[in-house]
């Protein structure tokens, strides 16, 4: 196909393709719909058929929420926690230091509380004690008096320290989605869809996701128990805000239930019922109606912050208090410990982006660069290698993972691109013996390896992901929707295009290409973003910024572009301020017209 609007290199050295091969599939589903064309163009890029563009644009939980009972092990686990719940027994909720983890967490010790459960939650420290279960914490769980431990995002391979719990007489439910061997921990329950036995389709959901089915389950046997004939009965829709949360932030498919689940929160999130979740929206100066890009990239990162850099269980803690106090003073740590997180990922990503590009640059024969981006690095803070290997991947269009190493060991974490599974590979290379520990999912990854085996490894990864590298990687391009015109990006068009949301992978946000505009005005704003106006010759004026800009190409093109005409690409976003709604464009690449 014709590169859109003509660029086939543009100030980043990326090609626009257009994502939509048959343009009168786009005009078919438009004239279906009595929308725009292009919002036709939109959905049939994104494989929406007519006969389901409807139910596409108004996904419903009553018509999409699987019955709980369709996982493998789920009636066990929720039998368990019923007799847990009539006996008065303590259930700890054993959480990760993600956004997935901390929402699983909060969710089901929100609901435990509410049907008069005793119950507490406990994260482990990332430096100290590392990811999932570890015995240790167990045991001391299991003296402190727990009876159960349901651990959510995180268990499915944690085969020591299970059995070790199972030894010591402490029932474990497992609740994760990383993918799992055909060997599962000694637990009472493993609920993973991800297991190999496991039928129920259901494979794409976060933790999150996983939890709230378990609660419906639980909700469902305790009101068939009578347990609320006495007392009230909670209302599960008000959970939903955390579901959309950790599956926005979780990065698995927004499609399916997904899509269900995140489209029902959001409306949720609206209505600020999470008092943590609402204290943390003001901290942070969200001001809008709440929605993937709140969630992703300004409400996500402060939660994480505890887990990377500070006291691991601050986000769910957070996410589960209902005391105005406590909310307040978490929340406003949480937002410290960011700031002091983005300080460390910058030198990090500094870092990592220089040792790529020397050994890149190499001397020797010319040749396509390696498959899979690999940095390493001595004392690198492992609270922020994910966050790295994901720029790193959005940038070189390669799955990347990043290596922090410390003590004769390194903690990796690793980010993939669409079709390409390193959660998969991530394991095997465990089962191969080059690993201390390791699992993921398709989109992320997590491992600990020994120093001495780094290099084995990244041959080893590089080998089993090369060929599906080769197949998905569509290499430097930008993917576009369709050419605008600055006066054609109207509220209208973003409060439509916005029924095609939630964004996320799987479901990618719409991307349009302004054509020939002029750069009004361009100044610099934060932290190396770069604001400006842009400009049609038939008056039309657009408000843009493009983050973390000026130490990219893309940042100098709109500074100097000085009354030269540019095709700009980027995504629109409703803008609210002083009582007015207008738009902006967030711009991600730059072309010169007329090349």
């Amino acid at each position: 196909m014709d590169a859109v609007l003509g660029v086939e290199r543009s100030v980043s050295g990326r090609r626009w393709r257009s994502r939509l091969a048959d343009a009168r599939a786009g005009l078919a589903l438009a004239q279906r719909l009595g929308a725009p064309e292009i919002v036709g163009r939109v959905l049939a890029a994104r494989g929406v058929a007519a006969e389901s563009a409807e139910s596409f644009l108004n996904p419903t939980l009553k018509a999409m929420l699987p019955d709980p009972s369709r996982l493998a092990d789920m009636d066990t686990a929720v039998g368990r926690l019923v007799r847990a719940v009539k006996h008065g027994e303590t259930v700890v909720v054993y959480g990760d230091y993600d956004v997935d983890g901390a929402t699983a967490a909060a969710l089901l010790k929100r609901y435990l509380d509410a049907v008069g459960a005793a119950a507490r939650i406990y994260v482990p420290d990332r430096l100290r004690e590392g990811y999932g279960p570890n015995a240790p914490a167990l045991l001391r769980l299991k003296a402190e008096g727990a009876a159960v431990v349901v651990t959510v995002d995180c268990g499915v391979t944690a085969f020591e320290p299970l059995a070790a719990a199972a030894k010591a007489g402490l029932d474990v439910i497992v609740v994760d989605h990383h993918i799992a061997e055909p060997r599962l921990p000694e637990a009472v329950a493993v609920v993973d869809a991800n297991r190999i036995d496991d039928t129920s389709g259901c494979g794409e959901l976060a933790a999150v996701g996983v939890a709230y089915l378990l609660v419906v389950g639980l909700n469902r046997a305790l009101r068939a128990e009578g347990w609320f004939a006495s007392r009230p009965e909670p209302d599960l829709r008000r959970a939903l805000d955390l579901v959309a949360l950790g599956t926005v932030c979780d990065m698995v498919p927004l499609t399916g239930v997904n899509r269900a689940l995140v489209r029902q929160g959001f409306k949720v999130m609206a209505h600020r019922t999470n008092l943590g979740l609402a204290t943390l929206a003001d901290v942070a100066g969200v001001d809008q109606r709440p929605g993937t890009y709140h969630a992703a990239f300004v409400l996500g990162p402060r939660i994480n912050a505890g887990g990377r850099v500070g006291e691991a269980s601050l986000g769910a803690r957070l996410l589960a208090t209902d005391d105005v106090e406590e909310a307040r003073a978490l929340a406003c740590r949480l937002d410290e410990l960011n700031t002091e997180r983005r300080r460390i990922e910058a030198v990090v990503e500094a870092a990592a982006a220089r040792q790529i590009e020397d050994s890149e640059g190499e001397p020797g024969p010319p040749g396509p660069p390696s498959p899979v981006v690999f940095a390493v690095g001595e004392g690198w803070h492992p609270g922020v290698i994910g966050i790295v290997a994901g720029r790193l991947s959005r940038r070189l269009f390669r799955p990347a993972f990043v290596v922090a190493l410390a003590a004769g060991v390194g903690k990796g974490s690793g980010r993939s691109i669409p079709g390409v599974d390193i959660g998969a590979a991530v394991i095997a290379a465990r089962q191969a013996g080059l690993l201390i520990d390791g699992g993921g999912h398709p989109a992320a990854a997590g491992l600990t390896v020994a120093a001495d085996r780094v290099a084995e490894l990244r041959e080893f990864l590089t080998a089993r992901l090369g060929p599906a590298v080769a197949v998905h990687g569509v290499g430097p391009s930008l993917g576009i929707d369709g050419a605008i015109a600055p006066r054609a990006a109207t509220p209208e068009l973003v409060e439509l295009l916005d029924r095609v949301g939630p964004f996320g992978v799987g479901n990618a946000e719409p991307r349009f290409a302004v054509a020939g505009s002029r750069v009004v005005r361009a100044d610099v704003v934060g932290e190396r973003h770069v604001r400006c106006i842009l400009a049609d010759d038939h008056g039309g004026r657009l408000n843009a910024i493009a983050f973390r800009s000026l130490e990219t190409p893309v940042g100098p093109a709109l500074l100097n572009a000085a009354g030269r005409a540019l095709h700009v690409a980027g995504h629109l976003r409703a803008d609210s301020w002083r009582g007015r709604e207008r738009v902006q464009m967030f711009i991600e690449d730059v072309a010169p017209a007329g090349l």
